[in-house]
């Protein structure tokens, strides 16, 4: 095997890990938990989860959902985490020129997972996240011939720079809030990573696909909808970049 075939394989593995990861932050983003010091262990009989069942993904199928302790039901979530992050790995791989673009794509994918996440669990976009998505941007842009570090910057501006707009005007308006600061500093790391030319395009999938799903919940009944029910747009801002992204680059 090649080196690069090496770091292929190991980035699609690392991706189950990743989305572990991302899918615990989500969970305890909630509770002010710790993320890092704080053992992994099980929400219902808080018994620790030992090494052997913390491998993503099989752990998940071998154990069959269930605690070993317990026997209670392991969150379906944490599974689907762990397999979307092989998932994004391999697109990343799939799509990548060179062994450190595939290794940049990997996190920004990872990032964007992440965010999705906790948007959805608490409506919050940690700020590690959208930094390290910018950061990553940045370094996608530096690395790639086709694209350069002024061209990310200005795309970044214009994204930050928009929902900032977006933002005020909107309480100037109507005397509340209707995004929040996390939005706009995700605006900025999404900006950086697609161009200020897809900007436009990433928006409105965002919009399209945060409609269509409300729309769906309200018409189920398993929600209901109002004017002032909040909905986590960073999250679907956050999938359709990582459409975008992944579009672009296959092109």
């Amino acid at each position: 095997m090649t080196g690069t075939m090496i770091l292929a394989f190991m980035v699609i593995l690392s991706g189950g890990a990743a989305g572990s990861f991302l899918a615990l932050v989500a969970d305890r983003l909630p509770h002010g938990e710790d993320i890092i010091r704080k053992p992994s262990q099980c929400r219902l009989c808080q018994a620790p989860v030992a090494w052997r069942d913390k491998l993503p993904v099989l752990s998940y199928l071998w154990l069959g959902g269930r605690c070993r302790s317990c026997h209670g039901d392991i969150p379906k979530r944490l599974f689907y985490a762990e397999a979307a992050g092989m998932v994004l790995a391999s697109l990343a791989v799939l799509v990548a020129a060179s062994p450190l673009q595939m290794l940049l794509g990997a996190l920004l994918l990872w990032c964007l997972l992440g965010l999705v996440l906790c948007d959805f669990a608490d409506f919050r976009l940690p700020d590690f996240l959208t930094l390290a998505l910018f950061l990553i941007a940045l370094a996608l842009a530096i690395e790639n011939p086709d694209s350069n570090l002024q061209d990310a910057l200005i795309g970044a501006a214009a994204g930050a720079g928009s929902f900032l707009i977006i933002k005020l005007g909107y309480k100037a308006l109507r005397g509340r809030d209707g995004i929040g600061m996390g939005d706009v500093k995700l605006m900025a790391g999404i900006g950086a990573a697609v161009g200020i030319f897809a900007l436009p395009v990433t928006a409105l999938i965002a919009a399209l696909g945060a409609v269509f799903v409300t729309a769906m919940q309200g018409w189920s009944g398993t929600a209901r909808i109002k004017s002032t029910t909040a909905i986590p747009f960073g999250a679907y801002l956050s999938m359709a970049a990582g459409f975008v992204w992944l579009t672009m680059a296959l092109i």
